[in-house]
């Protein structure tokens, strides 16, 4: 299947998310993430990219996408998320979840994780003929 160019711009800005929250590059991170974004996950959703931040301070967490879907406005992605520990840096957990991204006009708009790939797919109305090509 490859990259369709329709992928290319929210798969790109999904992409470049993942590397800034990774690289703990905040300034980019918010530069990406909409002003009233959609932060959701087990505990609940909430918004704005304050709420991004001390998620991202608190959760010190890693996330490495290993695959990603991509409909309209919509990517799923699946990810190996690591968490560390803020003093030593050692990994203390690690699990596979999956969160939907919103991606409008360059920006994340909403991101919401779940534990379970089928479950991500399902919320976002998306399925395994949505995967963006492997051979990328």
């Amino acid at each position: 299947m490859g990259m369709n160019p329709d992928d290319a711009v929210e798969v790109g800005i999904a992409a470049a998310w993942h590397e800034a929250l990774n690289s703990s590059d905040m300034g980019r991170l918010m530069a990406l993430s909409h002003p009233d974004i959609e932060v959701g996950g087990p505990q609940g959703t909430g918004r704005g990219t304050k709420l991004l931040q001390e998620w991202v301070d608190r959760a010190n967490i890693r996330l490495t996408p290993l695959r990603v879907f991509h409909r309209d406005d919509t990517v799923v992605v699946q990810q190996e998320a690591q968490w560390r520990s803020a003093e030593s840096g050692v990994v203390t957990g690690s699990q596979t979840v999956s969160s939907i991204f919103v991606i409008r006009d360059g920006q994340v708009i909403s991101v919401v994780r779940y534990a379970d790939l089928t479950d991500a797919l399902q919320k976002a109305n998306l399925n395994e003929s949505h995967e963006v090509g492997a051979n990328t």
